[in-house]
């Protein structure tokens, strides 16, 4: 077998459309996983890393965070974990001569999947400042041109530090370390552009932005929320939880704009019955709520909480943890008494029956966790929307007891752990402290850049070199026109990947890629094999091995070029022996144990065969870290989403064959589509009002304030059955639709699930190539 790369880009010319799926997984998701997996890698290749994954001697998935279950199957991964492997364990690599033959001006009109497609890159490369194409270097050479461009800089404010959410912990711990003893805290990452509402809120309500359940809560539930997060595609695994919830007599509600297939129905393809017999119902109660509309609903529920509280006094809300554990109620009652049930209607899409039973639900319950994703957080008011699912559970004690909960789903492999080895361009007082006093220096205190705020200063010429430690941020990152305007004013880009994507393509006048090891490689240092370490949704860290011989010989691992980029351009200042800690990834454990809190004796709880769960005080004790050291019931104003007349609001998503910004494939079977990403979802009767036929070619047009409209051309209507006036279209080709300055109000993240916009009756043709834009 010898496995060939695309040498032309795809259109959508042969796009085919059928009826969305009313179920998950199944044979299907059998084939689809085994199919590919069996062609690229090879029978026993593929054997051999299936049988790995996510167990407890082998390695982590690298897709999604979802948490192991105590009990693991021989099978435990999912259909898009196992596209995951095949993606990064491909036998296929880059040529030498593929960087002679593709300049970057070529290289510009080609999509994230024609990028990704063309295999594993095994060997450092660089652009010089006077050349359209890379070549080939060695890796002294590399580090030396970081070293000085760095060393060059007028500040170290003048670099950042990206981080992608696929980093170990080692790496990222390493990572941090050499920007600030640099001199900056420009650290962004991920997160900011996802989850960062998340922390925010929860950060300020109990006291820790992170999940408050354990993955055996979802086990011991009486209602599981979920809201504006799509398991099927984005976490698969979470299904499973789910169905043994509902065979514990768990209610399960979805609360999402479109229906997705895995809110709907699940076939377990692990058991007989996910084959022959129908599927296990998921949601109880499907809430096809009006983008923005999220935090009207849970303030219309907490008013029902309230009015029934009134009616039977004492028998609905916690009083005694109400007064023991938080504060804020009265302040909050009084405001939640004055929402007015029609503006909420307006903001929902929901009628009053359907808030009344969910209302009901909730408080017949005893054990309820509410789950979210990025349909909450991408929000102007994501961050109080996650404000008032917490003050929902606080009504009635669903924090710190079991199956009850916060849990947000966290998307990325380890970007909660990233967070926690300090990741963050804000690290607290304590954290700094700590690091300072184990390595001895005095690190900045100056907050640094945010994701948004890091395009905004290249935009301005006051970032000048640019790192990437893994990830493709100008392909996921809001307002893709002026983030690569902003990208190609920087001196110097440098990534850390595996594959091609948009980010090595868009560049300062001098870039860099260093090919790093995948999770599934073996990583072979001084002292022998090594593995890595890994945080998932709740809080588990537990170590990851790799399975199969590196790539090639050229490529090393995050940490190798993380610490031999320090030492060429710190040397050995401080003391610091970073080529030592490449020898033997215990001594950057060592160290996490001594400036991480909760990482105390990393190396030795990182060896136990399940790991550890790193302490969590609204979890285990009902210890809330907040300002007042009580969970703080909140008073948020509601701000429905406004949408002119004859607009929609926009949401973008992923397809089913895609992780973040990687496209396996063009088909997105669970919504009917196939051969083809460039289309935009609208339910049918906003079609007919529009003037628009189902299958018509649009251009769409994006209005905020009063800037110039940005446009995405080409792009072909499905009618599918959204929320009324809401429509959807796949990351990344509609970020370009997404301005740079509307982001959520505290967190900084990019509005990107309600953006208005218009659509026009187009001649372009669809989906050639890249999404033409103006």
């Amino acid at each position: 077998m010898t496995p060939h790369a695309p040498h032309e880009d795809f259109s959508d010319a042969d796009m085919i459309v059928t009826e969305p799926k009313e179920y998950a997984a199944g044979l299907g998701g059998v084939l689809h996983s085994m199919e590919p997996a069996i062609k690229n890698m090879g029978v026993g290749r593929t054997l051999k890393l299936m049988s790995k994954i996510n167990h407890k001697d082998g390695f982590d998935c690298m897709s999604c965070a979802w948490p192991d279950p105590e009990h693991r199957k021989l099978a435990e991964f999912c259909e898009n974990g196992a596209k995951a492997v095949t993606w990064e364990a491909t036998p296929l690599k880059i040529p030498r001569a593929f960087w002679a033959e593709n300049s970057l001006t070529s290289l510009a009109d080609k999509t994230e999947y024609w990028l990704g497609m063309q295999g594993r890159i095994t060997e450092p490369v660089y652009k010089s400042a006077d050349s359209d194409h890379y070549a080939p270097i060695d890796w002294e050479s590399a580090f030396r041109i970081i070293a000085e461009r760095l060393n060059g800089l007028d500040h170290p404010d003048e670099a950042a530090f990206y981080t992608s959410g696929r980093a170990s912990n080692e790496a990222a711990f390493l990572y941090q370390l050499f920007a600030r003893v640099l001199g900056t805290n420009n650290l962004p990452d991920c997160s900011n552009m996802c989850h960062e509402s998340t922390g925010s809120a929860m950060q300020y309500s109990v006291g820790i932005g992170k999940s408050t359940v354990a993955y055996s809560d979802f086990l011991e539930s009486d209602l599981i929320i979920i809201m504006g997060q799509n398991p099927g595609t984005n976490h698969p695994r979470m299904l499973t939880a789910l169905q043994e919830a509902k065979e514990n007599g768990a209610k399960i509600v979805a609360v999402n704009p479109l229906p997705e297939a895995g809110l709907i129905g699940y076939k377990d393809p692990q058991k007989l019955r996910g084959y022959v017999g129908k599927p296990t119902a998921i949601a109880d109660q499907y809430l096809q709520i009006r983008l923005g509309g999220d935090m009207a609903l849970l303030q219309a529920i907490s008013k029902r909480v309230l009015a029934a509280e009134a009616e039977r006094p004492g028998q609905v809300l916690d009083h005694d943890f109400i007064a023991q554990h938080c504060d804020g109620f009265e302040a909050f009652a009084a405001h939640i008494a004055e929402v007015d049930d029609r503006e909420v209607e307006q903001a929902t899409g929901l009628t009053g029956a359907q808030i009344d039973e969910l209302a009901e639900r909730y408080m017949s319950s005893d054990r309820v966790i509410i789950a979210w994703a990025m349909g909450i957080t991408q929000h102007r008011r994501g961050v109080d929307t996650i404000k008032e699912i917490i003050n929902l559970l606080l009504l009635r004690g669903n924090i710190g007891k079991p199956g009850a909960g916060a849990s947000p789903v966290r998307g990325h492999s380890n970007v909660q752990g990233d967070r926690t080895m300090g990741v963050w361009e804000k690290m607290p007082d304590s954290f700094l402290d700590a690091l300072g006093t184990e390595f001895g220096f005095d690190p900045p205190r100056k907050h640094g850049v945010d994701a948004v705020d890091g395009i905004r200063a290249l935009n301005a010429g006051q970032i000048k070199v640019w790192v990437g430690l893994g990830g493709n941020l100008i392909g996921a990152i809001s307002d893709t026109n002026l983030a690569e305007a902003a990208m190609r004013k920087a001196r110097l880009s440098v990534q850390f990947s595996t594959k091609l994507n948009r980010s090595h393509v868009v560049t300062g006048e001098e870039a860099l890629i260093l090919p790093v090891l995948g999770r599934t490689e073996v990583d072979v240092q001084r002292a022998g094999p090594q593995y890595i370490t890994v945080e998932d949704s709740v809080c588990a860290v537990h170590a990851s091995h790799g399975q199969i011989p590196p790539i090639g010989p050229e490529v090393r691992s995050e940490i190798a070029v993380v610490a031999g980029m320090a030492h060429a351009t710190l040397g050995d200042r401080h003391g610091i022996d970073w080529l030592g800690m490449i020898d033997n990834y215990d001594t950057i454990r060592d160290h996490i144990s001594r400036v991480v809190p909760g990482c105390e004796n990393f190396n030795e709880k990182t060896r136990q065969r399940d790991g550890f769960i790193l302490p969590n005080g609204p979890r285990d004790e009902r210890r809330f870290d907040t300002a007042t050291g009580k969970a703080r019931i909140t008073v948020n104003e509601l701000e429905p989403v406004a949408c002119p007349p004859g607009r929609l609001l926009l949401q973008t998503l992923r397809s089913h064959d895609q992780f973040n910004t990687t496209i396996y494939s063009l088909n997105d079977r669970y919504r009917g589509i196939k051969k083809g990403r460039s289309v935009i979802f609208v339910h049918p009767d906003d079609l007919a009002e529009l003037g628009l036929d189902d299958g018509q070619t649009v251009d769409i047009f994006s209005e905020w304030k009063d800037e110039p409209d940005r446009v995405l051309r080409g792009f072909r209507t499905v009618a599918f059955p959204t929320a009324r006036g809401c429509a959807a279209a796949y990351f990344p080709e509609a970020n370009v639709l997404v301005p740079l300055d509307s982001t959520a109000l505290e967190s900084n993240t990019p509005v990107s699930k309600a953006v208005v916009i218009r659509l026009e009756a187009s001649n372009t043709p669809v989906g050639v190539g890249r999404p033409v834009t103006q």
